[in-house]
């Protein structure tokens, strides 16, 4: 599904490329935009408020303030069950994409762009169980600037399914890497994985 964007060719505001991004819901029903629900998420979540419940609370709270800048006219607010039907539908490779390409369309990004740190983490609270009982977690890949103070990239995946070396390996195809350094623990310091490009550089 995230072949399937239409990215802006050059706004570099966040709601621009939020409305490229296909509504990834049924039709019949649908009371607010998906860009704004993703937008209200994304402040909530930049606020403090990243829970369910935290989103509902943020976007009633700040319901009149957003219809005013955003030009909407919405009489309520989602509750935290249009938040939860949403982020379950949501195309999660394109929404990662599309964060990356409207980071990397930044004033500065390119310019400022010359050592990435990988980073990964397993998410809080994401333990559960497989299919076979086995314990199973959600864990993050990051690619962080320095320089910039942002990470321009991320990926998500489950430790049952993958690991951080086939996540990296993904993350780093869809970067451009020209001339940019990349760091990474011992974990990625095999053979095959630093033949993919002698920018990787595993440290300690």
């Amino acid at each position: 599904m995230g072949s399937q964007l239409a990215t802006p060719a050059t706004a570099t505001d966040l709601i621009s490329f939020l409305k490229a991004l296909p509504d990834c819901r049924m039709r019949r029903g649908i009371r607010f935009p998906q860009w704004w629900m993703l937008l209200v998420a994304i402040l909530a979540i930049l606020s403090n408020q990243g829970s369910l419940v935290g989103m509902e609370r943020f976007a009633k709270r700040h319901r009149q303030m957003l219809n005013e800048l955003l030009g909407t006219d919405f009489g309520k607010s989602p509750s935290d069950s249009t938040f939860r039907l949403l982020l379950a539908q949501l195309d999660v490779e394109g929404f990662e994409g599309l964060l990356q390409q409207w980071m990397a369309a930044q004033p500065g990004v390119a310019e400022g762009l010359n050592t990435l740190v990988c980073d990964g983490k397993t998410l809080r609270g994401s333990i559960d169980e497989n299919a076979s009982g086995a314990a199973r977690f959600i864990a993050q890949v990051s690619l962080y600037s320095n320089s910039l103070g942002v990470a321009i990239a991320q990926s998500t995946y489950a430790t049952d399914a993958g690991g951080e070396i086939q996540a990296l390996r993904k993350l780093l195809d869809r970067v451009e890497l020209d001339g940019v350094l990349v760091q990474a623990d011992a974990l990625h310091a095999n053979r095959p994985f630093s033949s993919i490009s002698n920018s990787v550089t595993p440290t300690s």
